[in-house]
């Protein structure tokens, strides 16, 4: 037999249960909390979309120790921008985050701007995002509505259904502003967040712990699990493409993506689809005459939507056309290579091939000395 959850008497209530519980349990030495900076505050919670704090933090630092304010953002190179990105992911978040650093150069002043709309209507920041940032920077009673409050909310109202429906997502939404105080929102609104990332977990769910058990329906039901419903089972797709890991005297080729689309904007390795054209694809397109490719292991890399097989090809480069270079394409050695703005997958590769050149370096080293 199910308990009753305590009705709350009034949106008060919860409020205070959760401010009380932040002061004492919550997040207090993030790098980005203790400033009412717009941009600074902006930036973290961009970099804080579909990725956790603990792997935010060295980017957000190393980020901001390069591009300290707006203008620096704005006039940045893009590929110094993706190279600081890299390893993040979903990089389209850091070409909107330029593209909206130039529009608030161009069209504010350089100073970000402070009315909702107007938030909102920048690049890659979406309602929930633009209220954050408002919350946190000036104390505008606006509701956020992330994935952690989306599961707290639908757990301590049992809202039922997949919060990516819309009608599950506009009733959560009808929570969300239903429920804020009037005063210390952005107390509140960290508050939410740390609630969800902390206890109200999706996995492990420690309600024993939560200011806000008394009242919370899902508990009372016995149903924590239940809420929120998950995605839809949908089967994820499978990709494949080569890789091509042209090596011509310690270095290897990079090309630019499209601005677009996967990874784009960043530097990455020539890709085909039919790896038995490999000779001929590097003489048409880079001038290169290789010799027989070398056939790696395979690596797999998995997107939201599709999962990618990458098969990469040895290709060591014996002529090169002179002047066959084209525009964006260069050659970098291994550890320039490594240190750009490359996606995840093609930085796993030149780290197996730096490490297969330290084994051989190595090992040439101790053949030396046995022979001296």
């Amino acid at each position: 037999m199910f308990r009753s959850a305590s009705p709350i008497k009034n949106k008060a209530d919860f409020a205070a249960s959760l401010l009380a519980w932040h002061k004492r349990h919550g997040r207090h030495d993030l790098p980005w909390q203790g400033t009412r900076d717009a941009y600074r505050i902006w930036v973290a919670e961009i970099m804080l979309q579909q990725t956790q704090v603990a792997a935010v933090i060295p980017y957000y630092r190393r980020f901001l120790e390069r591009f300290p304010d707006i203008a620096t953002l704005a006039d940045a190179p893009q590929d110094e921008v993706l190279r600081l990105w890299s390893g993040l992911g979903y990089y389209s978040r850091a070409r909107n985050l330029q593209r909206a650093a130039q529009l608030v150069a161009e069209h504010h002043g350089g100073v970000f701007p402070r009315a909702l709309d107007e938030i909102e209507a920048l690049p890659g920041i979406g309602r929930s995002t633009a209220a954050a940032i408002a919350a946190f920077a000036h104390g505008t009673r606006a509701a956020i509505l992330d994935g952690n409050v989306k599961r707290v909310l639908a757990r301590h109202f049992a809202v039922a259904g997949f919060p990516g429906e819309k009608r599950v997502e506009m009733r959560l939404w009808q929570i969300a502003e239903e429920q804020l105080p009037l005063r210390a929102i952005a107390r509140y609104t960290q508050a939410m967040m740390d609630l969800g990332a902390t206890l109200c977990t999706r996995a492990r769910p420690a309600c024993s712990d939560c200011p806000i058990a008394q009242s919370c329906q899902a508990l009372a039901l016995g149903r924590v699990r239940d809420f929120p419903a998950p995605r839809p089972a949908k089967v994820v797709p499978t990709r494949a493409t080569h890789m091509l890991l042209l090596i011509r005297g310690g270095e290897v080729l990079l090309e630019k993506r499209p601005p677009s689309g996967i990874w784009g904007g960043l530097w990455s390795l020539p890709e085909l689809a039919d790896g038995a054209r490999a000779r001929a694809h590097c003489r048409t397109n880079y001038g290169c005459s290789i010799a027989a490719p070398q056939v790696l292991a395979p690596l797999a890399h998995g997107f939201t939507h599709f999962k990618l097989i990458i098969q990469p090809l040895l290709c060591r480069v014996e002529k090169l056309t002179p002047g066959a270079r084209e525009a964006g394409q260069m050659w970098l050695s291994l550890e320039e290579a490594h240190g750009a703005a490359i996606p995840v997958p093609v930085r796993k590769l030149l780290e197996r091939l730096l490490s297969q050149s330290c084994r051989w370096s190595r090992g040439r080293g101790r053949s030396t000395a046995a022979g001296a």
